[in-house]
């Protein structure tokens, strides 16, 4: 990075499992983090939104952590930087924050110190990270994506295009991952399994085929965590029966909650919106759409 130049880096925000998707499927949302970075002498963190206010201003900062980790990973000093964050995704609500924060770090070592790391490069390093590649893969490529992450390998089939409406319903309460997975059963039985597994392969086939309403109702069979998680969100029974009465495909969490997903016809969000904002006022309704972009940087030469 020249020293009279700066760079911007943007990463969209996130929704996991998509119902019976369970840490293997995500999509890519019109919510971002984005980063103002620029030489300085040394690091520091300046927050410019309400969504990130109380993120660390120092090397405590994750970002900083994940990209310090992957410079150290290519036996190179990381540079350091002032580092102005803005962002629209808010921290545990089912939006992949986090998520969005370690692809954030990895691009931060990728440009700043010239690794010329490829989109697959950056899976496998997040999809380590993280654990599981359902947040992180829609945020680095956009679209749909498809993931299975092993120890030795992370897989991943894109679904670039979907002309869709995201209608979010995101409480004003934090849900954090770690109490959205206590209340998962340890086991579960091998009939129930094959059952599970079974409707999360027609959720992707109709995502293949692009047939939205059978998309719609598998999104809504999931076994492996709504039928667990549902008494920690109350707004996902309401938000299911009012949206799906409006013309919605499906209604699913966003990731581990508390958010809730309607995929609904193009066209027909702000209507939904708008009845569910007169039903959960306290909740912020959006209209979205899927970010076919994923992450990017854009260089800015300084005048001064």
């Amino acid at each position: 990075m020249l020293e009279n130049e700066r760079f911007v880096i943007t990463v969209p925000a996130s929704s996991a499992n998509l119902g019976p998707g369970f840490d293997s499927i995500g999509v890519a949302l019109s919510r971002y983090l984005r980063l103002t970075v620029e030489c300085h002498e040394e690091w520091i963190f300046i927050p410019e939104t309400k969504e990130v206010q109380s993120i660390p201003t120092g090397t405590d900062n994750l970002m900083y952590e994940v990209a310090q980790d992957v410079a150290r990973q290519f036996n190179i000093d990381l540079p350091s930087a002032k580092v102005s964050v803005w962002s629209n995704i808010p921290l545990a609500r089912g939006l992949g924050s986090s998520a969005s924060a370690i692809v954030a770090g990895i691009e931060l070592a990728n440009v700043l110190c010239d690794l010329r790391l490829s989109k697959r490069e950056k899976l496998r390093i997040s999809s380590l990270m993280e654990g599981h590649p359902d947040n992180v893969s829609p945020s680095i490529y956009g679209g749909i994506v498809v993931g299975y992450h092993h120890e030795n390998e992370t897989y991943i089939a894109q679904i670039p295009e979907f002309d869709v409406d995201i209608v979010m319903a995101i409480p004003e309460y934090e849900l954090k991952t770690t109490d959205a997975r206590d209340v998962l059963p340890s086991d579960i039985n091998y009939r129930h399994a094959v059952e599970a597994g079974a409707i999360g392969n027609m959720l992707v086939a109709a995502l293949l085929n692009k047939d939205l309403p059978l998309v719609g109702e598998f999104m809504e069979k999931d076994l492996y965590h709504e039928p667990y998680r549902m008494r920690l969100v109350p707004e996902l029974s309401l938000v299911r029966k009012e949206a799906k009465a409006l013309g919605a495909y499906g209604v699913s969490l966003s990731g581990a909650g508390p958010s809730v997903l309607c995929l609904a016809p193009k066209g027909k969000g702000k209507a939904i919106a708008e009845h569910m904002y007169a039903l959960l006022p306290n909740c912020e309704i959006d209209v979205l759409q899927i970010d076919r972009k994923g992450v990017f940087v854009e260089a800015e030469v300084t005048t001064s």
